[in-house]
This record gives C-alpha cells, structure tokens and sequence, in this order.
C-alpha cells in the first residue's frame, strides 16, 4: 500500500517557528514530526510514500532524500501553487492505482495501522475518515457516524443553535480508493473536509474510524508544546493499540447527571457542575473514559432510539463546553420484561447488553483494546456493581444517585460523587502505605498474616484495606477481608448501648476473631445500614489464605486481638473533613439537619474520643 503525507503547508500560526523551517520539519523530541510518520508507516510494512510538498521544499528533500536510510522509498510531488488538502491529489490520479493512506504532515500519531487497515477492508470502504472526540467540539467541524460506523454527515462550524452533534472530529487521516479522486476538480483548491467528503458521503461507502489512539496536530506553539510533552513522557508511545489501555467506565444518571427517573427528553438532562472538571482530569491521565448506560426508555416506548443519541449528543455539548469528553458512549435500549400498554416489542427482549451482564464492557473492551482488570467501573446501583465485577473490574459507588439507597451488593469502595472516585483512581493516595505493609509481610513470612485498620467512622479505612486487599491479590496471594461492621447491633437493638464498643458487641467479636486468627470458620451476625433489611449472617473462613485483614473503627480497641496482629495502621483524618463527610453521609441516609448534628455531637464523645486512642497502638498512622 503506498502512503501520500500532504508536507507543504506553511504553518502560519506557528509564527517564527516556521519561517525558515516547514512545519513537518518541526522537531518532536530529535526528529521531526514527518521522520515519526515514516518511521511508523515502515513498522506496518508500508514503505512507498510519496510527499506533497510546496513551502520550504528543499529542506524536506535534503533531509530525507529517497528515503533509503530510512529503509523506505520516497518520491516526491511539487505542488505548483497551494491547492489545499485535495486539490493537489488531481494530478497523482494516473499513478493511484489500489487504496493508499493519506496523512496531514502536522499531525503527530502513533497508532495500530493493521487495525485501521483491517476497518476499511472489512467494510468494504470507498474511504475510511480516522475520527475521535476532542475537548472543543463547539468550534469543530464534526463528523456524524451511524451505528454500522458510516459516516452520514459532516457538520461544519459554527453550528446551527439548539442542535446538538456527537463529538467526533476529522483527525486528519484517510484510507482511500483511488475513485474518490473523481470528485476533485483539477487546479481548483479544496479541503476534503470542508468541500469534498461533505458531499459525497452519502453517495460512496465511507465510514469513520472512531480511536482512542493517540493522533494530535501540532499546527500552534501551544499544541506543538503539548505534543512534545506527550512524546518526551511516553505517553504517545502508550497509546496504540499495540498496548492495552486502561479505562474508567461510567454509569450515567445518577453518576454524570441529575436522575429524574426515565429521561426521554434531552431537555430534562442536568449534568451534576462537578461532572466536566472530574471527566477532564480523567481525559488528562491515561485512562479512557466510557459511558454504560441502560436506558430502557426505548423499549417502554418513551422516546426512539434516535432521541436517546440526541440526549448523548446534548451531553458531550455540555461537557465539551468545558473541555472535557468521552472516549465512547455504549447504551442499551432494551428491557426483558414485555407484556406492557404502548411498549416497543422490539426491544422488550432478553438482551447481553442490559447491566448487570456485562456486554457493554466488552464490547468497549474489543473496539478500545481496554485492559479489564486495570479499569474500574463507577456507578449508583447494584446493577453498576455486577456489570463491574463480571467484566473485571474494580467498582465504586457514588452517593449522587438515586439507586445507591437501596444497594444490597457493596462495592470495592464507596465516594460521595465522581469528583472524589476520580481523585482516589487518579492519586492512588495509599500507595506507599501499601508499600510499607508489603515489605513488612515479606520480612516477616508469617501465614496468615494478619492486618488491622482501625479509625473513625468516615476515615476512609475501608478504602485502605480495599487497596491493600487489591495489592496482595494482584500478586496472586488470597486476602480475606473481614469487616467488622458485620458485628454492630442492629439500630432496633442499641438501646443498651453506652459507646462504640457496646455497639460493636466487643466481647462477641474478640472471641470469634480469636477463632479466626486460629484457623476457625466463624459466622457474624450481619448488618445492613438499611433499618427495615433483614441482617444477613456472614461466614468467614481462614483456610488457605496468606493474608487477614481486620477492618473496621474498633479494630486496634481489643488487647487479645492486637497481640495477635503483625501491622496496626490507623487512619487518621482531620476534624473538618471528618465533620463534612459525615454529615455529607447522613444527609444522603435522609437525616434532617437537626438529627445529624445530634448524632455527630453524640459520637464525638462515644465513639471518636475513645477510638483516637487506639493511635498509641499504631505501627503506621496515615
């Protein structure tokens, strides 16, 4: 297959930069930005390429010359007067006689070209438009994709108020049949973009590769600065498919919006203010950022098919607004009970797709080449959870939802909103802490090795034990995480309860974790925060496991239970962020004001002032 580089722009908006270089010729790293697209055209075996070239000419032939020290072969194409990004092409007509690739010079990529290539013959492709979502997609010319990925339409900037596209833009990279040549006039200039695909795309078969990969133009001193940041850190590098990426999934109502229940109407969708600052520092790292949804509002027959992709469209505006975006938005209309007034019988079946399965995260997982096991799923219900859990990932549950109120299944960790989740992904804030314990359980060598977690009520313990649950199991040892909440009294059963160790029925709970330690299975009574559930018996078993984890506010109270440890952490937290995050709990439990300040004041005196005593106990304190 033979590769074209349109390499004669003037990069005018690149200043000094480009008055005596060629914008192509601008350095990423050591080599300019036109020796990377050669270099990654070789490593796919494509190594007849041909330069469009006009400015600063010279320069690029004297550098590359027939490309044999490169390993390629390369020709060259004078354009005699600037004709934009198709009206040059005209005249290589006669010699275009198979698909060839056509690249933008300023664009700076690394991506998988087997899988892109393998697309566009798949489909049987007259022309294959790599596209991907950006952060400004307001002022963007956008280009509409149906659900086959055939392109439909092209939307050009500015657009028209009160409609709403998808994110999906023009990346600067085409596989093409020499036929769509045909439609350029001769001399006259023209953008593919703006002037061509716009009108044929309905009359040929194109279709839009949608990548997470990593294709960036470095047409501005700002974007230039950030490519060569992008590259110097390796993070260009570890974007191609040829690697696995890692993605943060998202439920929506409830997680990204207001849950109203059943939206069916783009006007009734109210992104939570947090949501676009957490997306953008998601779209900052290197993790993806993918919606799973059920909307179930097509087969009740609330709205069509259609309208549900008008209510994404409408979201990525609003995040777009603020510049952020998603990597890929994945719904599932269908529901699998039938028999309804008015239903849509079309989609009233028993579908993979509908969470809990989990086929939304595989489907992702196949198009984004996501790596499962390192992605988490971030959702307001049990649904959310299960879906996670099945396809591999770690889970949290945020409080903004509706659904989390009636949870029965728990989470790998529990955030207030996605503001916080993303913090906690991102910044990995007990990553030494882990550390510290894994070097301990390596010297000491004791089976099982036992670990407590003790603090307040809100201190994040439980995030802590999860994480280092997670580390040792990523190591391929078996962890048994032992909540001590599944000790506490019901509420309807506190009335002789003086302080936190009454309610934590200490005496029951340090002989059955004496058993424990010593190899016994033991059942604890069950506890559920919901007053009206029936608290559920919970078995824990030690056989076979390398490491114990006794998590929970009273876990460094017990004598008899600290000797018997081999690391005591303690988690300590400050005051106010105590206090909000407490009454940011209660005030999502539906506790008036009045009652959680109540509350508050009464564990300050019968919980906390004897909890923070266990600090003494400590082997590290966090």
């Amino acid at each position: 297959m033979k590769a074209l580089i349109l390499a004669g722009g003037k990069g005018t908006r690149l200043g000094e930069k480009t008055q005596l270089t060629p914008k192509p010729m601008l350095l990423i790293g050591e080599k300019p930005v036109l020796q990377h697209q050669v270099e990654l055209f070789k490593s796919y075996g494509i190594t007849d390429i041909t330069f469009l070239v006009n400015h600063l000419s010279e320069s690029i032939v004297e550098h590359f010359g027939d490309g044999s020290a490169l390993g390629v072969r390369i020709s060259y194409y004078n354009e005699r007067e600037p004709l934009g990004t198709a009206g040059g092409l005209k005249d290589l007509e006669g010699i275009l006689s198979e698909d060839f690739i056509l690249l933008y010079g300023d664009v700076m990529l690394n991506m998988d070209l087997s899988r892109l290539l393998d697309f566009h013959q798949a489909k049987n492709s007259e022309c294959t438009v790599v596209v991907h979502p950006n952060d400004h997609p307001q002022d963007s010319d956008l280009v509409e994709i149906d659900d086959s990925r055939r392109v439909t339409e092209f939307h050009s900037k500015p657009h028209a108020e009160g409609k709403f596209y998808r994110n999906l833009v023009n990346a600067g990279l085409y596989v093409m049949s020499p036929s769509i040549l045909r439609y350029i006039k001769r001399g006259k200039k023209a953008d593919f973009g703006h002037d061509i695909f716009p009108n044929i795309c309905r009359k040929i078969n194109m279709f839009g590769y949608n990548t997470a990969e990593y294709l960036k133009d470095m047409g501005t001193p700002a974007r230039l600065e950030k490519v060569t940041s992008d590259y110097l850190s390796g993070r260009i590098e570890r974007s191609s498919y040829k690697y696995k990426r890692a993605c943060i999934f998202l439920d929506r109502d409830g997680v990204i919006n207001e849950d109203t229940d059943l939206i069916s109407r783009h006007e009734d969708l109210n992104i939570f203010e947090f949501v676009p600052e957490a997306i953008k520092r998601i779209n900052q790292s290197e993790y993806l950022s993918v919606v799973i949804t059920n909307q179930s509002v097509v087969a009740r027959n609330l709205c069509s098919y259609d309208e549900v992709k008008v209510i994404h469209n409408k979201m990525e505006a609003l995040l777009g607004e603020q510049g952020a975006y998603l990597t890929g938005i994945y719904f599932c209309p269908h529901h699998p009970d039938g028999g309804f007034p008015g239903e849509n019988v079309n989609y009233k079946v028993n579908c993979s797709c509908r969470k809990p399965k989990p086929g939304m995260l595989l489907e992702a997982a196949k198009e984004f080449n996501i790596n499962l096991q390192k992605s988490w799923m971030v959702g307001d219900s049990d649904r959310d959870i299960k879906a996670g859990r099945a396809a591999g990932c770690k889970t949290i549950a945020v409080r903004t939802g509706r659904s989390t109120h009636t949870s029965k299944l728990y989470p790998d960790y529990w955030f207030e909103d996605l503001t916080e989740a993303v913090s906690f992904i991102l910044g990995n804030p007990y990553q030494k802490v882990v550390e510290k314990v894994d070097k301990h359980v390596v010297k000491n060598g004791v089976k099982p090795f036992v670990i407590a977690v003790g603090g307040r009520a809100r201190s994040g313990k439980s995030s802590l034990s999860k994480n280092i649950e997670q580390w040792f199991e990523g190591q391929g040892k078996k962890v048994l995480h032992v909540e001590l909440d599944k000790w506490i009294l019901p509420q309807t059963q506190r009335g002789n309860a003086k302080n936190v160790f009454d309610r934590y029925q200490i005496p029951l709970l340090t002989k059955d974790l004496q058993s424990l330690i010593k190899g016994k299975k033991v059942t604890a009574p069950g506890y559920t925060i919901d007053p009206m559930a029936v608290h559920e018996p919970v078995t824990y078993d030690p056989s076979g496991f390398e490491i114990i984890i006794l998590d929970g506010v009273v876990a460094l109270s017990m004598p008899e239970i600290r000797e018997l440890t081999h690391q005591k952490l303690f988690v300590k937290i400050d005051s106010e962020l105590h206090k909000q995050r407490f009454f940011d709990y209660y005030h999502w439990r539906g506790k008036t004001e009045s009652e959680i300040f109540y509350l508050f004041e009464s564990r300050l005196k019968d919980e906390n002032k004897l909890i923070d005593m266990d600090i003494d106990y400590a082997d590290i304190v966090i």
